[in-house]
Order: structure tokens, then sequence, then C-alpha cells
């Protein structure tokens, strides 16, 4: 199945008339008691908030061995405020440096700054609106799983949706219980939603990574992904996502071939490129090498630099980027977790985090979907084992199942950990806080200099949540707006 399924192109106009019809059934369904009987009621105008007890039986039973859930919420809880304070460094970051350097480039469409399957172009419908049930699901099992270990009891699950697309889920505990509980359970309640999406999204990665080893190469030659212009390969001829299959009649064997056979020349030589175009046209072109030390250092590098990564005056330079071999694009997703990834465990551990959160870059490069066309149609699925049975297809197919899923598990999880009410990080932020001010209290007390009043510090906490939960609100609009400005 192909990587864009569920694709479609929107706009407002049919958007605002599908809301409009939305609304005008909501209306209709709460003064018949349509709503009643399914248990829901319309928040905000055009928003459906379904609850349902279906689920909360599994939960109990899943629930039962309460040791090792609290102690997983406990590792949840680290994981969280960990990731908490990184994701508030990351906004105060990109709000100073929108202060300092303003983005030049054209702001987003209307249609980029929401998150919804089908609308935001790099968020397929098919795929997203899957994914987004699933991870929904599995962040309120999550709350619910910690809920039941620490003895709160859960009302019901529920799902907030704007027509069939799912906006929300909730899971719905007995709010006296949740604020009666200590803190230290609270906070662990609240990180089980955000953790459990993260660690879903890493075994999603790890599901990749074994999928990763199940394709193979349609053929050993490599392609290049961009054209550097006024260079061999420009004036040649050479186009982007071209594969390059020899230099003057020597065959090229993957990316090892390529570097070994470009030693045997020097700036100024000039070859004949033998190029299979995506038209499946095949073309030999003249093109003569530039100097690739004269190349660096007309952009900036110094001598010492290329020097380190042994760079040459007279090296060939041919002028194009992204050389690859035919792996490369499931390679891209299961990075370190590839077979063909070289690199030892500690070294694979190193780079897995910085790999992860670079994998949320890639629907926005190749406009929603997680593998070009083109390098989708250079994989072949391996003779032996799982390949064998589900073909290339299927190894597509599930590949693109379990990258949306990290993908919006990701998303998910992070944007949940946004230390700002209403998102888990702000209730999670507002009790440590909490209780920050309660180990002062108790330091205060040893050393005799005073004691501060319980309900000061409940007042002290909330308050600085709601003002820090503004500051960042502000913060978030001021990035998302000033490109407009």
């Amino acid at each position: 199945m192909a990587a864009s399924w569920g694709a479609i192109q929107m706009d407002w106009t049919l958007v605002f008339v599908l809301i409009l019809v939305w609304y005008i059934l909501l209306r209709n369904w709460e003064r018949n008691g349509v709503l009643d009987k399914w248990n829901a009621t319309r928040v905000f105008g055009v928003i459906l908030m379904v609850r349902s007890n279906k689920g909360l039986k599994l939960l109990d039973k899943t629930a039962k061995p309460r040791k090792f859930w609290r102690l997983y919420g406990e590792v949840s809880l680290w994981v969280c405020v960990i990731s908490m304070l990184v994701v508030a460094l990351v906004m105060i970051l990109a709000f100073i440096t929108a202060i300092i350097s303003p983005p030049d480039t054209d702001p987003p469409s209307a249609s980029e700054l929401v998150a919804i399957p089908g609308i935001n172009p790099v968020i397929p419908l098919g795929w997203g609106v899957l994914s987004f049930v699933i991870a929904l699901v599995i962040h309120e099992f999550g709350h619910g799983l910690l809920a039941r270990a620490h003895g709160m009891r859960v009302r019901s699950f529920g799902l907030l949706q704007l027509g069939p697309l799912p906006l929300g889920a909730f899971a719905e505990p007995q709010y006296e219980e949740l604020m009666n509980a200590p803190p230290k359970e609270r906070m662990r309640m609240f990180a089980a939603g955000p953790a459990t999406n993260l660690f879903a999204a890493f075994i999603c990665l790890l599901i990749i990574g074994g999928l990763a080893g199940q394709f193979v190469a349609s053929n050993q030659n490599i392609h290049v992904r961009g054209i550097i212009q006024g260079q061999g390969a420009d004036e040649a001829g050479m186009q982007p996502w071209d594969t390059l299959q020899s230099i003057d009649g020597t065959e090229i064997d993957g990316l090892d071939g390529f570097y070994s056979i470009m030693e045997d020349y020097s700036a100024n030589d000039t070859v004949v490129l033998s190029v299979l175009h995506q038209d499946g046209t095949i073309e030999n072109l003249n093109a003569t090498f530039s100097d690739k030390y004269d190349y660096y250092i007309d952009l900036g590098w110094s001598e010492s630099d290329l020097e380190s990564i042994e760079i040459s005056k007279g090296d060939p330079f041919l002028g194009i980027e992204g050389i690859n071999d035919g792996t490369a694009g499931i390679d891209r997703i299961a990075g370190p977790l590839s077979p063909r990834w070289d690199g030892n465990l500690a070294q694979k551990a190193l780079v897995l985090p910085f790999h992860t959160l670079g994998i949320m870059i890639i629907p926005f490069e190749l406009q929603g979907v997680s593998m070009h066309p083109f390098e989708e149609s250079l994989l072949e699925a391996d003779d032996d084992g799982l390949a064998s049975v589900l073909g290339k297809s299927g190894l597509l197919f599930l590949t693109n199942l379990f990258f949306w899923l990290m993908w919006v598990n990701i998303l998910l999880g992070f944007t949940n950990l946004i230390p700002m009410v209403p998102f888990d990080g702000g209730h999670l932020f507002r009790d440590l806080l909490r209780g920050i001010l309660k180990v002062f209290r108790r330091v205060g007390k040893k050393l005799r200099l005073g004691d501060m009043n319980p309900m000061w510090i409940e007042h002290m906490s909330s308050k600085a949540s709601s003002i820090s939960s503004l500051v960042l609100l502000g913060m978030l609009l001021f990035i998302l707006m000033i490109p407009y400005f």
C-alpha cells in the first residue's frame, strides 16, 4: 500500500460547511435526547464528549499487580519530569531565537497550524485518524492504570470528537479521590499518560528496526536526493532522485564503490556518467569535476577544518548531495536500529534519542509520507523469513502503520508535557512546585527560620502554575504568529 494512503486536500470553505452541519446535528441530537442516550454532552459548541464504561473491567484486571504499576508510575514520573523540563527549555530557546532572529521564511498556512488528520497537509487522513485513536486510547489507559493502582476509581473513559475526527480522550477518575490523593500518587497518574505514549513510540521504533532487516535493495547503484547548482552534475543535466549507475563504464556498487571510484579522479577531469532518470530512461552524460577543496573554502570552511576531514586541494567534486543506496528510505526511519547501521551498542543508545526526535521532521520534508515514493520503488522484500510471507506491499503497510503510530505517540506525549494547564505537564508542574515548597517548609522548620502556612503553599503553587501557563501560552502564540509579521 502506498505511503500516502488517506492523504487528502481540503479547502476551508468545505471545512466550515462540514463544521456547521455537525453543529446543527449536535443541537438536534441534544434537543431530542439522543446525546443523553449515548451518555454524551456537547462542549465548546461543536465538540462531542462521549463517555463509556467499556474497558473499565479490563482496566481493573490489568491494574491488579499494583506494585508493578506503582513502580511503572515512578519510572514514568522521572521520564516525564525530565522530558517536561526539556520541552520547557526548547520553548524558551525557540522564543528567544524568534526575538533575536525572526524567521524570514513564508508563514505556515492555517491548515498547517492544526494537528488534524486530513486538514494538516503533513498528517494523512487514514493513517492519522487510526494512529490518533490508538495513541489516545494508550494515553488514557495509562492514566487509568495508575489511578486504579493507587486505589482511585475511574468513572468512565471518553472521547472528544469533531465529527468523525478524534480530538482527544480522557479517563474520568473520581474528582474528590484525585484531589485528596497524596501528591506523589497524583503526579504518577498524570505522568503515566504521556510516558505510555513515549514508551509505545519506542516499541514502534524497535518494530520498524526489525522490519528494516526484511528489506533489500533492488540494485546496488546509488541515487542522489539533490543537485548543487553550478557544479558538474548540474551542468551535465543530472536531476534530483537520479540513479547513478556507472562512471566511465565502471559499475557503481554501493556507497563504498562510489567513493572508491572517485579516488581515481581529480578536479577538472571529465567523465561519462550513466544515469537512470525517474521516468525510466537511461542517459549518458558528460560531467566535469570541480575542486572539492575550493568549493568548501568558498562556503566559509577553514583550511584546518578541511584538513581534519581529509579534503585536499584537487579532490574531485561532482556536485551531488544526499548520496544514498537502495535501502536509504527504510534505513532513514529505522536509524540506529537498522541492521545496516554501523556502530556498537553504546553508540546506538547515544544516537537513538536524537534520531527519535529527528523522525518528527520526515513528514514535513516529504509532505505527509514516511518515505519518498522513489525510495520505496528501490526496495524489495527479502527471500527469507517474514518478508517471504508478507511481500513488499505487506512490509510497506506495516512500516507505515508503525511509523505513524510512533510519530503520533511522540507528538501526543511531548505536547502533553508542556508545563501548561490543562496539559498533563501543567498538572505535574503544579504538584512538583507544591512539593518543592513543602521541602523548603520542612527545612525552614528545622533551621527555625519560620513556618510556611500550608494554605500559602497551596495558594503560591496554584498561582505560580497559572502564571507560568499564561507566560508559556504567550510565548507559544508569539512563536506561531511572528512569521506573519
